[in-house]
């Protein structure tokens, strides 16, 4: 019989095959089991790749931090590149909602979650942010990027006026915002952000 040319079971695919059974389902939905049935082997074959579950989550983790770009961070100017930075951050979030409660805890052994942190503190302390500041300016921003990757603040208000007209007066047009909830939710990132930055500007030592 013909050996395969290609393994059957590689770490991309693993992670490709896990980060899909997150995006449907939820983190809560990725099992060894289920994961080796999505791919068509054995359980045990997965443990040749990865020694546990948990192992496979921070790859999920890590492999959708990778693709932020970070080529702006200590190339472009501090404030245009940190909105820029937010921007990709917030992206690669919100393709991946299900995985958001994970990546916030933070990077624990990721490499390329803490490269991210590192291209972060690296760009701001370079900047002449003192380290301390630079670390709290990082810790900031991934508060307001995963926060407003969590859900939807427009979509969080049912389509339904009799709900509001008479005890939530000032509600009454809160039933048109699932209408217009991706530029209710852009508006509001794009606010915060631009407040956030100009804020930190007025502190810039520099």
């Amino acid at each position: 019989m013909v050996r395969p040319r290609t393994p059957l079971l590689t770490r991309e695919r693993i992670v490709e095959t896990a980060t899909a059974i997150v995006d449907a389902d939820g983190l809560d939905a990725l099992s060894t089991r289920r994961l080796a049935r999505d791919l068509g082997v054995q359980a045990p074959s997965l443990y040749n790749h990865f020694a546990t579950k948990e192992e496979i989550v921070d790859a999920v983790g890590d492999a959708i931090v990778a693709g932020v770009d970070l080529s702006m961070l200590g190339r472009d100017p501090w404030p245009v590149a940190l909105k820029a930075w937010a921007r990709a951050y917030r992206a690669a979030f919100r393709a991946h909602p299900n995985v958001v409660p994970f990546l916030a805890r933070g990077p624990a052994r990721r490499p390329a979650s803490l490269r991210l942190a590192d291209a972060v503190y690296g760009a701001l302390v370079d900047a002449g942010w003192p380290p301390a500041m630079a670390t709290r300016i990082g810790a900031t921003m991934r508060y307001f990027v995963a926060g407003s990757a969590l859900g939807s603040f427009a979509l969080g208000f049912v389509d339904d006026p009799s709900l509001y007209a008479e005890q939530y007066p000032h509600l009454r047009d809160a039933h048109r915002l699932a209408g217009h909830h991706e530029q209710v939710d852009e508006g509001a990132f794009e606010l915060g952000l631009e407040a956030l930055v100009d804020g930190l500007e007025r502190r810039f030592p520099g």
